[in-house]
């Protein structure tokens, strides 16, 4: 065993896959020799050549419409968007021909290819560099969407999505990269389209995955030193999404909460909230809330962390959730009256 960080575990990942399968190539901006913006191809290059691992031009539509044609001859391309809104000049052929290809060839043809895309804020990027895309490829048929919340996870579940007959968009929440774990390699977690329940809990579900997974931990821990018992699961999967796990929480602890860091309107936390209340909806004993970042474009360095969810913001919610639970009767709620806010009862700033 040994202690390694996210990025580690996703090139031994990458240096394991190339490895093992001659078919594995590895390309995009800058992952050559230089090894990626944070590292993550490191020494790729140098261990299996430029032919397996190498830059490609500054052309983000180029990049996946290669590897299109390269997955469709037999290779299993793994290329990288440098940061996730520099993937939207790729949009047209994510949307148009990865996701399609099976369906419009009658299964005839799968595209076996990897899109790692770093994604979400938390590292004093600028616009463009701090996006939470998900929603966008979850929403589209035809993709498998992921996002790992710890190192073990990053290591095992890009080995399988190498190894997946399918198109997968694999979400790396780029404010992770350093955070380390004791894993010893090769690991396999729990197959990549499963959620895990990360802590047990029989008061409140509180639902993250990526980067929130840490935070959502936090906040559960906060929450018992409050006298609350928070569940947190990980989804790991947002297509196909993982109703088994989810539901099975839900219905235990009668309340849920969805965590992430996209901006809360029409976010990926609404289906989830969606999906939650239609399975669950004689388990609730509250409406399934959402915690998001606010509906703005990413706001400078200085001020994302007024933007991005923190433990206070969600223990607000749990209270709220209580809250909700307590008054049976929505007519009986005495006029104007609030949830208490979790924060000021700890003496801290509670952020609108």
């Amino acid at each position: 065993m040994a202690e390694i960080t996210m990025a580690q575990a996703l090139n031994r990942a990458l240096r394991d896959a190339l490895h093992d399968d001659p078919n594995v190539v590895v390309y995009g901006e800058d992952v050559g020799p230089l090894g990626g913006v944070f590292r993550v191809t490191d020494g790729l290059t140098a261990q299996f050549g430029e032919d397996r691992c190498f830059d490609s031009p500054l052309a983000e539509s180029g990049i996946v419409g290669t590897a299109v044609g390269m997955a469709s001859y037999g290779l299993r391309p793994v290329v990288e968007m440098q940061f996730d809104a520099f993937g939207y000049p790729a949009f047209e052929q994510v949307v148009s021909h990865v996701a399609k290809m099976r369906n419009r060839t009658r299964g005839r043809m799968s595209l076996p290819l990897v899109i790692r895309i770093p994604y979400g804020g938390g590292i004093g990027g600028v616009e463009h560099h701090s996006d939470s895309s998900e929603a966008y490829y979850a929403h589209t048929p035809g993709l498998r969407v992921i996002t790992p919340g710890t190192p073990s996870d990053a290591y095992s579940m890009l080995r399988e999505a190498i190894a997946c007959p399918d198109p997968v968009v694999f979400l790396e929440p780029k404010r992770r990269y350093w955070a380390k774990e004791e894993v010893e390699t090769p690991v396999r977690t729990a197959p990549m389209d499963r959620a895990v329940v990360r802590r047990t809990g029989s008061d409140v579900t509180l639902i993250a995955y990526g980067p929130m997974v840490a935070t959502a931990l936090e906040a559960a821990e906060a929450a018992r030193e409050e006298g609350r018992d928070v569940e947190v699961v990980d989804l790991r999967s947002l297509a196909p999404f993982d109703d088994a796990t989810v539901t099975a929480s839900v219905r235990k602890t009668g309340r849920a909460l969805v965590v992430h860091e996209a901006a809360t309107f029409a976010g990926y936390g609404a289906e989830v909230a969606a999906r939650v209340t239609e399975r669950c909806f004689h388990y609730l004993e509250a409406p399934v809330l959402r915690v998001g970042g606010l509906d703005i474009p990413y706001p400078p360095p200085r001020l994302e962390h007024h933007h991005l969810p923190d433990v206070d913001r969600i223990l607000d919610a749990i209270a709220r959730l209580q809250w909700e639970a307590d008054w049976v009767d929505p007519d009986a709620v005495p006029s104007g009256a609030r949830p208490p806010a979790s924060g000021a009862r700890r003496g801290r700033e509670v952020r609108s």
